[in-house]
């Protein structure tokens, strides 16, 4: 399939679970409603006075049932491997079958030959429990660990399948399996700039002729035995004093940190003319991205330059000018530091706050979802343009002066335009940026 001319790509499914509900309408009345998903832990132990509230998927059990409409076949091949899936796996699985469904696509509707997969992740961890057999078969809890017993007794007592559990790659590897996906397959790990990562990379396999359809997303979590506790150690994250639905405060001076959250979301990418031809439902086309990676000579990351040219590669690739931008999806942590410099690098794009676009920040309503969080703000997003007003910014009500934003602050109807950029960044000074607008 060689490209004469860069093809048009446009998104014709979406998927995902998220601590707002796993269906899009379900998704869309909390957010237009301004319901938080943000409530007491209850999948993982809190951490007493420093993590007791966080943004979980209450709704998604691991059960097949939470996997949407499957037929027969593909729920029995998905039960039978979800003793070699954790969590996040799950989750990438289950909304990647949504999107699929969404798309019009289920039941065999996707080309083998050429549909492909992209699809990102954390670094994915086994929890404590996985591993207290064997710790106890090798002497703990008696006269303490003896290293001589683990590859004996220890090992025999281990999941022989619990490796495949926890690679990176297993939620591509999965989706393409049950799928029949022959075309390409990648997997990214870069923590929260995964989703746009991959959505970038799945349009881009489109656009050069190597597939005609694309699967694309990403799953995350920082509710984790092991990630909530790494979370600690190296983020800001939210006051434990405050209610968990008046935590998750991006750009608010009153903001104390970040809320961690789980959750993934997926998108069917096709060509534009195939999409047409079947007559799909189009939410958007990707029209630009961008990615950046700056540090200096001390590897110390500039998250605000990298911001800045991660969204001009973006809207270049667009031909898009930044007045003509509909709304931004921003990253929006919560965290002092990163939405300042976020702030700038929006200020140093788009100017000054009475010439930007709206911005919303998704995470107010679910927190940090790890790699899976910039794939649900985008299908936030599109589901705006498609519905034509924006979601209100939960717990805006004391404006930063170092966040010069054109925040949406209330629930005022405000229109979403028919164009977003939308952007991700991590702590190490990576940055990604897409604009996605509407095909009238």
């Amino acid at each position: 399939m060689p490209a004469d001319s860069k093809r048009r790509v446009v998104i014709t499914g979406l998927g995902l679970v998220s601590p707002l509900g796993s269906t899009l309408a379900d998704f869309w009345a909390a957010l237009s409603s301004g319901k938080s998903g943000v409530a007491p832990l209850s999948l993982v132990p809190p951490i007493d006075g420093k993590v007791v509230y966080g943004g979980e998927c209450r709704q998604f059990t691991g059960d097949v049932a939470d996997f949407g409409e499957l037929d027969k076949d593909l729920k029995k091949a998905i039960r039978k491997a979800l003793k070699m899936m954790c969590r996040e796996s799950m989750m990438a699985v289950a909304a990647a079958q949504h999107a699929i469904v969404d798309a019009g696509l289920g039941g065999g509707g996707l080309d083998p030959l050429t549909t492909g997969v992209v699809f990102g992740s954390d670094l994915m961890l086994s929890p404590p429990e996985d591993f207290i057999d064997g710790m106890r078969a090798s002497g703990v809890g008696g006269d303490g660990f003896k290293y001589e017993k683990w590859g004996d007794a220890g090992i025999a007592k281990m999941n022989p399948l619990w490796m495949l559990s926890y690679l990176p790659n297993m939620p591509a590897s999965h989706i393409a399996i049950f799928n029949d996906l022959q075309a390409a397959n990648n997997s990214l790990t870069m923590r929260e700039v995964s989703s746009l990562a991959a959505i970038r990379e799945a349009a881009q396999t489109i656009e050069r002729g190597h597939a005609e359809r694309m699967i694309a997303g990403a799953t995350g979590t920082r509710i984790h035995s092991f990630k909530t506790v790494h979370a600690l150690q190296t983020e800001q994250l939210a006051n434990p004093e405050l209610r968990p639905e008046e935590a998750s405060r991006p750009f608010d001076a009153r903001r104390t940190g970040m809320v961690c959250g789980e959750g993934a979301g997926a998108f069917v990418l096709e060509e534009l003319n195939a999409a047409l031809a079947r007559g799909a439902t189009i939410y958007g086309e990707v029209a630009g991205t961008g990615l950046s990676a700056v540090a200096d000579a001390m590897l110390r990351p500039s998250g605000r330059t990298a911001l800045e040219n991660a969204a001009r590669a973006a809207l270049n690739e667009a031909r898009a000018a930044p007045a003509s931008i509909g709304h931004i999806s921003a990253h929006a942590m919560g965290s002092a530091a990163g939405d300042r410099e976020e702030a700038a690098a929006i200020g140093d794009v788009f100017g000054q706050r009475a010439d930007q676009p709206p911005v919303v920040a998704a995470k107010s309503f679910f927190g940090n979802l790890g790699a899976g969080s910039g794939a649900v703000e985008m299908i936030a997003s599109l589901l705006a343009v498609r519905h034509g007003t924006l979601f209100p910014t939960l717990n805006y009500t004391t404006p930063d002066p170092d966040c010069s934003l054109n925040v949406v602050a209330d629930a005022t109807p405000r229109p979403a335009g028919t164009s977003f950029l939308k952007l991700s960044s991590t702590p190490q000074g990576q940055a990604a940026a897409l604009v996605v607008r509407r095909i009238d």
